[in-house]
């Protein structure tokens, strides 16, 4: 049992150190703040139409700054892009996309996160949508 207490001690020391360098490193930008907006009548690229389609989203930075909305092709949502490896090598100060000076925002693609979604009470009334919907509607 001896032998595994150093390889043991050595993987829990790692952690704590890469929990300890994300967190600081997520602090080096400006708390993410959470919102919805509704598109009312959006019209789908089948023709259907939905009274609100409502979509959430992420903020990073102050409204005064620079507009920049990141898109993701993945199924997630904006706030995973909040991790330590992207969010704090992109928002920090002097960074590329430094929230002091610019406004990141992070949408919930149609269907996911807390945006419309068929789940939501429509199931299978929910109108069909495709990428094409979820950069119309953003």
């Amino acid at each position: 049992m001896k032998s595994f207490d150093a390889p043991f001690r050595a993987a829990i020391a790692a952690m704590f150190y890469f929990v300890l360098a994300a967190t600081a490193s997520a602090a080096d930008y400006p708390v993410p703040k959470e919102g919805d907006w509704v598109a009312t009548n959006f019209k789908f690229h089948t023709g259907e139409t939905m009274a609100e389609l409502r979509l959430h989203y992420t903020t990073v930075g102050a409204p005064s700054g620079q507009p920049v909305l990141m898109l993701h092709g993945t199924g997630g949502t904006g706030a995973s892009m909040l991790t330590g490896p992207f969010a704090g090598e992109l928002f920090g100060p002097g960074q590329p996309l430094d929230a002091s000076t610019h406004f990141i925002i992070l949408p919930d693609a149609i269907g996911h996160g807390k945006s419309s979604k068929p789940s939501d009470g429509m199931r299978m009334k929910f109108p069909e949508y495709d990428y094409g919907d979820v950069v119309e509607a953003q």
